[in-house]
């Protein structure tokens, strides 16, 4: 009996995306992770394949950071599994099929990455590991409302607001695209749940992209800490935002850091010690002073350490410093050993020493 192969020339290139995931996890997600997440099982159409995040984050027209919170994101949810290096860096994506909700998925943790398919099919990827991001929650604050909490019926509304039209329409200007519906959900949910007015959300757009900064995300972050602050009005950010520039300034120069703008992280660590810890100016600047005596060069890591422990020992002026070093000096001074007397006995004085009168040897030796 001879064999009959099968063939489809025509076969249409298809992506299959799971019921469970448009049901259970997509609603609850924001929108540049199903992207990702979409993309994913598009190239798995040719699994096994390796390919590079810096290409992915072209592709979509986001950073590579976007694309790896994306990842960790449906890791979190049980939707993928991220493989590393020894060294920290991602290697590998191993995909999973969606079961239950995401909900459900959050809080059995482990459980539901248990459900692995017995054969889940692997992405090879290179890509750095994100870096942390640093928490800009203030401890004991009423939680921000999220952008998911408005109804597509409560957007529709808002688009038909002249101040919305005109803001959409400025913020395309600003970030030199058409705004994605995700884009433009975040700029309605600075308007109607951070109460944010039309003026002060299009300087929020300005601010950030005069940084270089054109992700929604970033523009996101900016909103809401502005929202933590109080700040109301564009005459509040202004200042606000002045205010804090002159500050990171003077913080660079006692580093022995000039001719540059800070980075983002040292930012998210001068806002610590400025506006969690507190701090005031003349402290800051003696940490920065006594780093670089002890490390001869400029350390934002060593510097955060003393902010870090004046703070656990509350230490809120000048005056409470000098105690502290006043009180290290005496623990320090306790704990010295006691310096040898010079007529101690040791190795090479360890005989008993005789007492001479050279005055009456001296007449002896005359009067022979």
């Amino acid at each position: 009996m001879s064999m009959i192969t099968l063939q489809n020339p025509s076969r249409p290139e298809v992506t299959v995306l799971s019921n469970t995931f448009i049901d259970n996890y997509m609603p609850e997600a924001n929108g540049e992770f199903v992207k990702v997440y979409v993309y994913l099982l598009r190239t798995l159409s040719n699994a096994p394949v390796s390919f590079a995040l810096e290409q992915m984050a072209d592709r979509l027209l986001c950073t590579e950071k976007d694309v790896l919170r994306a990842l960790k994101y449906w890791d979190k949810a049980g939707l993928l599994t991220l493989q590393y290096t020894p060294d920290k860096k991602l290697c590998g994506i191993v995909l999973h099929s969606p079961s239950g909700s995401s909900r459900e998925t959050e809080s059995s943790g482990q459980n539901t990455q248990s459900q692995t398919p017995a054969r889940p099919k692997e992405i090879q990827a290179s890509a750095e590991p994100a870096a942390p991001v640093a928490a800009s929650a203030r401890a004991g604050s009423k939680p921000l409302p999220k952008a998911s909490s408005l109804t597509p019926d409560r957007i529709r509304e808002l688009k038909q607001n002249e101040d919305i039209i005109q803001l959409l329409y400025i913020a395309e200007q600003y970030l030199g695209k058409t705004l994605t519906p995700t884009e433009m959900q975040k700029i309605l949910f600075f308007y109607d749940e951070l109460k944010m007015s039309a003026d002060l959300i299009e300087y929020l757009i300005e601010y950030c992209v005069s940084r270089n900064h054109k992700s929604i995300r970033y523009i996101e972050t900016v909103a809401l800490a502005w929202a933590e602050e109080g700040i109301r009005t564009v005459s509040m950010a202004k200042d606000s935002n002045s205010r804090y520039a002159k500050d990171y300034f003077t913080i660079l120069k006692a580093l022995g850091i000039t001719g540059r703008n800070p980075v983002d992280t040292e930012i998210a660590m001068m806002d610590t010690w400025l506006k969690t810890y507190g701090f005031t100016m003349d402290l800051i600047q003696e940490a920065c002073s006594r780093t670089v005596l002890q490390t001869g060069q400029p350390s934002f890591q060593y510097t955060d350490k003393i902010l870090s422990g004046w703070k656990k020992k509350e230490v809120h002026n000048m005056d409470d410093v000098k105690a502290l070093d006043a009180e290290h000096k005496k623990r320090k001074a306790s704990k010295a050993p006691a310096r040898p007397s010079s007529s101690a006995p040791n190795r090479f004085n360890n005989f008993q020493q005789r007492e001479y009168n050279f005055d009456e040897y001296e007449k002896r030796l005359l009067n022979q």
